[in-house]
């Protein structure tokens, strides 16, 4: 039996079906979602509520919730087959930064924002440079625009858009070729938002970092001009840069109704 050879793409999704397990059985959170996304580029994925969004984010991004479930296509991250990654899920981990939705909510409140930042690191790695991982931490908070005193702090007592640049900056720590990330631009005010979008440019230009970007916000999408996935139902109904949408055939027709 033939092992199918390691993508060079960011991410290659090929007819992807993926179920949500509930008390009341599966439902169809994807059905049959295909993209190619390559290094350096970006893919903004739009939708309303309940289309599959964060579904097919948190799957591509390994997630280990027992309550997403890969059940046909296939996918690749990174060169990883996230249906069935085996012993390299620690390797999709590892190649892939991840922002879930309400990242900046979530964040350990038991340790600092320098340890928030610094665990991804810890968690592989037995023997760490301590002053190097703090210079790579006060080098990420100074590039989102976070005193140097926030390393300190614990997250209660910063601010929710604060936060969300701490599980940012968490994201970036390894160096990831792939960004996937869900409402990145959450509590955000708008002078910030600059700055999250310049590192993330500035990412794909000098490593080569793909990016998988949940977001409904037309501004932002415009502001990067990404080529856009439209989801509705678990399907892609349109895809295509700015305003310049493709439709699917009777998609155009049901968004009028």
């Amino acid at each position: 039996m033939f092992s199918r050879p390691e993508s060079t793409n960011a991410i290659d999704s090929s007819d992807l079906v993926i179920d949500r397990v509930g008390h009341s059985g599966p439902t169809r959170a994807i059905d049959g979602v295909s993209f190619t996304l390559a290094p350096g580029d970006l893919i903004c994925v739009a939708g309303p509520t309940g289309s599959g969004k964060s579904t097919l984010v948190a799957a591509l991004a390994g997630s280990t919730d027992p309550s997403v479930r890969v059940v046909g296509g296939s996918a690749q991250v990174c060169g990883v087959d996230i249906r069935r990654p085996g012993r390299k899920h620690r390797l999709l981990t590892y190649r892939t930064g991840f922002v879930p939705q309400g990242a900046g909510a979530d964040l350990p409140p038991q340790l600092t924002v320098n340890e928030v930042i610094a665990e991804p690191i810890l968690i592989r790695e037995k023997r760490v440079n301590s002053k190097a991982l703090s210079i790579r931490v006060a080098t990420l908070l100074d590039e989102l625009h976070l005193p140097l005193g926030t390393a300190a702090k614990f997250p209660y007592e910063l601010s929710a858009g604060m936060r969300q640049r701490v599980a940012i900056a968490r994201s970036f720590v390894l160096e990831p070729r792939v960004l996937i990330a869900d409402e990145i631009l959450a509590n955000l005010d708008l002078e910030v938002r600059p700055v999250v979008f310049d590192a993330i440019t500035r990412r794909r230009k000098e490593q080569g970092m793909g990016a998988l970007l949940v977001t409904n916000d037309a501004d932002f999408i415009r502001e990067l001009n990404a080529e856009t996935l439209m989801l509705r139902g678990g399907h892609v109904v349109a895809r295509g840069v700015g305003k310049d949408l493709l439709w699917a055939p009777n998609a155009e027709a049901d968004s009028q109704h």
